[in-house]
């Protein structure tokens, strides 16, 4: 399964990227994200698969498409073709795209049915480290010992780390708490997504990601980490009553529950594709010229543990193109 649709997702997410640069710079981030979510819903039609949105652009009265439940790919009958889940983040950092900032992405992960875990689009409290880190960190540990845990794996001192955090009022405490056991902190306006791809890649300069962000979001960085041996401890955020009812309709009885990576993806099959939409460390944006178009992307699937960074170049039909190196 894998194999077969890591080359047709890499079009889904290329082309929503495409679309989405379009829009960069003009300062309405809806409509940025609406360009990103109906580029990938077209060309995701025409995949071959029996496809079910398990994390999307929300509910299906708030999002007429790739809402939560949503029927994707051409839909044979029987078994003609694979039944995936999907989770898919059309843009994330409509902001940045919207103010042509860096780090804007397009996002979509598979599985087999079941293989992810279907998250309320609510807040997730996490932390995230990469393979070297991997087990020596604790969600409910205090925030000092856990920068003393990853140090000590990486044979360096905690002054020597640098830690990602969303720039919101609500980190302020676990900002001063950074600071006060001598990290550095490396504050983002948006994309924890792809700050938790980014720590689990050597030679970033990035050693975790602490903090509240969406619920959705660490789902798909969990599938991205299954590919990169990465880890994330998370555990959902409860708003009021109403929202921990609708978790419980939803199967999610443990409310306090602290989620490991396998339990936010428990599949044995997984495909992960980002194309970058503007520049930022992880990949480059979108760039237009006059022959056609080029963008850059993440390509991984688990059982065959590869990782493709893919730089492709989009020809306009025209018979006297000519590719630039």
């Amino acid at each position: 399964m894998e194999q077969d649709l890591s080359r047709e997702f890499l079009r889904v997410v290329e082309a929503a990227a495409i679309e989405a640069a379009k829009t960069m710079g003009i300062g309405d981030r809806k409509f940025s994200d609406h360009a990103a979510v109906e580029a990938m819903r077209k060309i995701m039609d025409d995949v071959p698969i029996n496809g079910t949105v398990v994390i999307g652009e929300g509910e299906r009265d708030e999002a007429p498409m790739l809402y939560i439940g949503e029927k994707v790919g051409r839909q044979g009958a029987g078994n003609a073709y694979h039944e995936v889940d999907i989770a898919v983040d059309p843009l994330e950092g409509t902001n940045l795209c919207a103010t042509g900032a860096p780090g804007a992405i397009t996002v979509l992960a598979s599985s087999e049915k079941g293989g992810l875990l279907h998250a309320p689009d609510c807040y997730m409290e996490k932390i995230i480290v990469g393979p070297s880190s991997k087990g020596a960190v604790n969600l409910d540990a205090p925030v000092k010992e856990n920068l003393r845990a990853i140090a000590k794996r990486l044979q360096r001192d905690v002054e020597d780390l640098v830690i990602i955090v969303l720039e919101r009022p609500r980190h302020a405490q676990l900002i001063q708490e950074i600071r006060q056991a001598g990290a550095r902190i490396r504050l983002i306006s948006d994309g924890d997504l792809s700050a938790g791809i980014t720590v689990a890649l050597r030679g970033t300069g990035v050693h975790a990601v602490m903090g509240i962000g969406g619920a959705p979001e660490g789902v798909l960085t969990a599938a991205a980490l299954r590919c990169l041996n990465g880890e994330i401890q998370a555990r959902l955020v409860v708003k009021d009553e109403q929202q921990a009812e609708r978790m419980r309709a939803m199967g999610i009885q443990d409310l306090e529950r602290v989620y490991s990576t396998e339990d936010l993806v428990p599949a044995k099959k997984i495909v992960f594709t980002a194309t970058g939409v503007t520049d930022g460390p992880l990949l480059k944006g979108v760039r237009f010229f006059g022959e056609g178009v080029r963008t850059h992307s993440l390509v991984m699937n688990l059982s065959e543990r590869k990782v493709r960074f893919v730089d492709t170049v989009h020809l306009e039909n025209r018979p006297d193109i000519q590719v630039r190196f």
